[in-house]
């Protein structure tokens, strides 16, 4: 059975705070779905200076997925060094609301695992969640020989404000983009309808994926 399709123990939300679930994680990083991710992101490490480049969730659909989620940055919780042991992995399983928030909402949407990839449009935690311009183009960059890398993609999700100012970059080249909040702790307590609305903008992916939209 491909790994894709091997259900995982306890997939819900905050899996990742324990020990053992971060390590089957990373001994997943060498299955054939993930390897080309995991010298992308060893690749971003050497060029960083030394900043914490996470690595992408396994459980996800790696070089085979179809729908990209492009986050804005990676917060504490992807990082291993900091106060707070975090998991080393952008992932929906992180141990923070964010991430839970991620989860439940894709589920919502109805998304299956196996047709997304999460990522950043930086990718790497130098420890603040500002994002410098030259960080932005940095990143820009950084992506489109991301997409080189995936040879299903049919359609870009930008999360957040600051991603959702890359959409005519992507437009530009060709991929369907789709914008919508941010799922994090922030933008519940701004604007709560804006964050009780991202399940409905998730589930417009189906309509790339099928060419039917979803009800």
């Amino acid at each position: 059975m491909s790994p894709l399709l091997t259900p995982e123990p306890n997939d819900e939300p905050r899996t990742l705070r324990d020990q053992r679930a971060r390590e089957r994680r990373r001994t997943m990083l060498d299955l054939p779905h993930m390897a080309p991710l995991k010298e992308y992101a060893a690749h971003l490490r050497q060029q960083s200076g030394g900043l914490e480049v996470p690595d992408f969730d396994p459980l996800d659909g790696g070089i085979q997925a179809r729908a990209l989620f492009l986050f804005e940055k990676p917060g504490p919780m992807t990082s291993e060094s900091g106060k707070r042991a975090g998991s080393g992995f952008v992932s929906r399983n992180n141990n923070d609301q964010t991430a839970a928030s991620t989860f439940d909402f894709m589920l919502q949407a109805a998304i299956p695992r196996a047709e997304t990839l999460i990522w950043n449009l930086i990718p790497w935690w130098n420890g603040t969640r500002k994002i410098t311009r030259q960080e932005r183009l940095i990143g820009l960059a950084a992506i489109d020989e991301l997409c080189g890398l995936l040879p299903a993609l049919k359609v870009v999700v930008l999360v957040g404000r600051t991603a959702g100012r890359a959409a005519s970059h992507f437009s530009s080249r060709g991929l369907p983009v789709l914008t919508s909040p941010h799922p994090s702790p922030l933008v519940k307590a701004s604007s709560l309808s804006k964050w009780q609305s991202i399940p409905e903008e998730w589930v417009k992916v189906h309509e790339h994926l099928t060419g039917v939209e979803r009800e």
